[in-house]
């Protein structure tokens, strides 16, 4: 192993953040797609960093939303969590480098909603750190957030390796001197970047 703590995102890393696929498990037609999606996604930006309430926000949308649609709309702000799919590459992954006694830290952009569920999830106890942005109303790639987690858990940023799925978020890592890769869904790229091939 090259790096000392292997730090990983959450979404489209750990579990599959398709906002098209969850949101088509709430309405039937295109049109009610549209025009859902138009609504509950429009502030996701703001619900990952905190900077309005994840249930006044949900008022909001069921404001904006035709009669036939406010039942969808509610039940989604709900239960969209349980759509975000474990990837099973992931997860043995993270099974091997808890085996071989790697740290672990996650890093990760969620609305507070996200954050609060996730503590349901088994493979995060194998964590030993945990970093969700809307509770601490900072977001990637705004580099205080990596030196939020950095301090918080005694990390040098040159003995971590961070996996997310946007460039942006890698490259705000790297200026901080933290090596990154952006993840495809191939788990021996991975491994190969962090010398365990």
């Amino acid at each position: 192993m090259k790096y000392k703590n292997i730090v990983f995102d959450f979404g489209n890393v750990i579990g599959r953040f398709d906002g098209k696929y969850i949101l088509r498990q709430f309405c039937t037609n295109d049109e009610d797609y549209e025009i859902l999606s138009s609504v509950v996604f429009a502030n996701w930006p703001e619900l990952d960093k905190g900077t309005i309430d994840y249930d006044e926000n949900a008022e909001h949308a069921l404001s904006l939303v035709p009669g036939h649609l406010r039942d969808a709309t509610r039940k989604f702000f709900r239960e969209w969590p349980k759509y975000v799919e474990p990837l099973e590459s992931t997860l043995t992954f993270i099974d091997e480098l808890y085996d071989n006694d790697v740290p672990m830290y996650l890093l990760s952009n969620a609305p507070t909603y996200f954050a609060d569920q996730a503590t349901h999830y088994d493979m995060l106890k194998k964590f030993r750190g945990i970093v969700f942005s809307a509770p601490i109303r900072m977001a990637k790639p705004d580099p205080a957030i990596y030196e939020y987690l950095f301090e918080t858990f005694s990390l040098d940023p040159r003995e971590c390796f961070f996996i997310d799925d946007l460039e942006q978020n890698i490259a705000a890592g790297e200026t901080l001197g933290m090596d990154g890769l952006v993840f495809t869904g191939d788990i021996d790229k991975v491994k190969a970047a962090v010398g365990m091939l």
